[in-house]
């Protein structure tokens, strides 16, 4: 097992000197039976796969991952045949990204939700906020709805009932004590939590800054949230038989049973 850190920049350059087709691929479209190159974002997507490559070691799959600290490379990654798979992200960021880049990506299986949470070290409790305080949310647009409706399951907001989640800040028909949302990229709000009065920070990168989300944050998503991460492959590679396989090792019990004893609720496994 190889495991890489990898920043966008270096990213970049990796894609560009690398041959089309990733390390598992046969030449003919199909994926190796006996080899994965799979992408993750750092923090508990990255533990989990570890606890995966353990048990599909166990079954004759070897899985070559690479650990990303962003969200956009590991699409991209997967789209230029850079990876085999990659567990990073849920439906509504996948179905945008490929939208957006018109790349020929699809979702295979669901794995695990991480409930958004909103943080601050200035306040306890979100009913504290002050009017004009300064408060953060994901930049990118599924992360950012995401985080608006949560703002507004914490009764800070109102949101247009129309925009779903596509919510922008442009959606909001209420703000009663004239927050100033502040958009930020995902990875980078948890380092400028001092500068804000509150923030919405996504769960991976909450645990990756030490913060115990069910503990830490001054409120959270409620556990059926529908904000569910998925594995995604190459369209043309959905059907593969090393997907399924992949697919069988990673909804296991063992698998979930060590979501359970390792994140207290803080992941919350899908199947």
């Amino acid at each position: 097992m190889k495991k890489v850190f990898v920043s966008a920049l270096t990213a970049l350059s990796m894609i560009g000197l690398a041959a089309c087709g990733g390390g598992g691929d046969t030449g003919t479209g199909e994926l190796s039976e006996d080899l994965l190159k799979v992408g993750v974002t750092a923090g508990p997507h990255e533990q989990i796969m570890e606890k995966v490559i353990e048990l599909a070691a166990e079954e004759g799959l070897e899985i070559d991952m690479t650990v990303f600290t962003e969200y956009v490379m590991p699409n991209v990654a997967l789209d230029e045949g850079e990876l085999d798979l990659n567990s990073f992200q849920h439906k509504p960021y996948l179905d945008n990204f490929k939208e957006e880049r018109n790349l020929d990506l699809v979702d295979v299986a669901t794995t695990v939700n991480f409930p958004m949470g909103i943080y601050s070290v200035e306040v306890a409790d979100v009913a504290e906020l002050q009017e004009g305080d300064k408060v953060g949310l994901p930049n990118d647009p599924t992360n950012g709805a995401r985080a608006l409706i949560l703002f507004e399951q914490a009764g800070l907001i109102t949101l247009d009932p129309d925009a779903g989640v596509t919510a922008t800040v442009n959606d909001i028909t209420d703000n009663p004590h004239n927050l100033d949302f502040i958009e930020l990229e995902a990875s980078q709000i948890p380092r400028q939590l001092d500068e804000l009065a509150a923030a919405a920070i996504n769960t991976n990168f909450a645990i990756e800054h030490g913060y115990v989300p069910t503990e830490d944050s001054i409120f959270i998503e409620p556990n059926d949230s529908p904000w569910v991460n998925v594995l995604a492959v190459r369209t043309e590679n959905e059907n593969d038989a090393v997907i399924q396989k992949f697919i069988e090792i990673y909804q296991s019990e063992e698998v979930k049973q060590f979501i359970e004893e390792e994140f207290a609720g803080s992941v919350v496994a899908s199947w």
